[in-house]
C-alpha cells in the first residue's frame, strides 16, 4: 500500500501542520454530546478493491441540522438526530484518499474495534458510517483503524468554526460566502480549497475540505469544489 509509509508519521505531521496554522483554540461543533457506555461494531459489506496511488485527501463534513431535517424520528439515525445523545453542527462524514480524480477504495485492512469506534462518536455520531468509512476509504491510507480515526479527529478538531447559525441569516447568502467565512476563521485556508455542496433547492448539505499529500490545504478540483461562488445558498438551522 503506497501510502502506508507516510501514514505511520501522519498523525504527528498533521498535528504539527494544524498547530502552525491555528494559533487559537478550536470551537467545538457538537453543541452537546455524550458518548455511549458501550458500542457494537456494525458489519460492513465490502466491494472489489480499487487500489490507486494516493495524491491527496478530502475531509467531508456533513451539516447535521440539514441531514436530520426529516430523520428526527428514524431509529437508524437516533443518535445523531433524536437530540437525546447530542446536538450537532458539522459532523465528519469521512476522510477520503483521492488519486487525481479517482478514489482508492476497499483496500482491505484490520477490523474496527469497539474502543476505537467509540472515541469518534462525538465528531461522527453514526457507528455504521464510521465503520464503513474505515473499510471503504481508510484501508487505502492506513494499516489500522486507530490511525485513520486519529488523523480524522486531528483534522476535524483542528478547525475553527464560525457561527453558521449567524451566517445562515446573512442577506444574499451564497456558496462563496460560506467558503469565505470558513477560510477567514482558519489561518492557512483559502476559499478555493473548500468545497460547498448544496442540494437541488440550494440547502447546504456538506463541505469538502481538500488537502495535498502532506495534509496542507489544496485547491479542490471541480468535482469536490461543488457549487460555484455565485450560487445562492440556504442553511437549515434546525434548532
Amino acid at each position: 500500500m503506497q501510502a502506508c509509509a507516510a501514514i505511520r508519521k501522519v498523525a504527528s505531521l498533521v498535528a504539527a501542520a494544524i498547530a502552525a496554522m491555528l494559533p487559537l483554540p478550536a470551537f467545538a461543533q457538537a453543541y452537546q454530546c455524550s458518548l455511549p457506555r458501550s458500542v457494537e461494531v456494525p458489519r460492513v459489506s465490502t466491494e472489489a478493491p480499487r487500489r490507486l496511488r494516493v495524491t491527496g485527501y478530502t475531509l467531508a463534513l456533513s451539516w447535521s441540522p440539514e441531514f436530520c431535517r426529516f430523520r428526527e424520528s428514524q431509529r437508524r439515525h437516533a443518535r445523531q438526530c433524536s437530540g437525546r445523545e447530542g446536538r450537532f453542527g458539522f459532523t465528519a462524514h469521512g476522510l477520503w484518499p483521492e488519486s487525481g480524480g479517482g478514489w482508492p477504495q476497499w483496500c482491505g485492512g484490520r477490523d474496527m474495534s469497539a474502543v476505537e469506534l467509540r472515541k469518534s462518536l462525538c465528531i461522527s455520531p453514526d457507528a455504521s458510517l464510521v465503520t464503513r468509512q474505515w473499510e471503504k476509504h481508510g484501508t487505502c491510507m492506513a494499516n489500522a483503524p486507530a490511525t485513520y480515526l486519529k488523523v480524522t479527529r486531528i483534522l476535524y478538531n483542528g478547525l475553527r468554526w464560525p457561527d453558521f447559525v449567524r451566517i445562515s441569516r446573512e442577506d444574499d447568502l451564497t456558496a462563496g460566502t460560506i467558503r469565505t467565512r470558513l477560510a477567514d476563521a482558519n489561518p492557512g485556508w483559502f476559499p478555493e480549497a473548500i468545497g460547498v455542496h448544496l442540494d437541488r433547492k440550494g440547502w447546504l448539505e456538506e463541505l469538502r475540505l481538500c488537502y495535498d499529500k502532506r495534509f496542507m490545504p489544496k485547491a479542490c478540483d471541480r468535482r469536490r469544489f461543488g457549487a460555484g461562488d455565485e450560487h445562492a445558498a440556504k442553511i437549515w438551522r434546525g434548532l
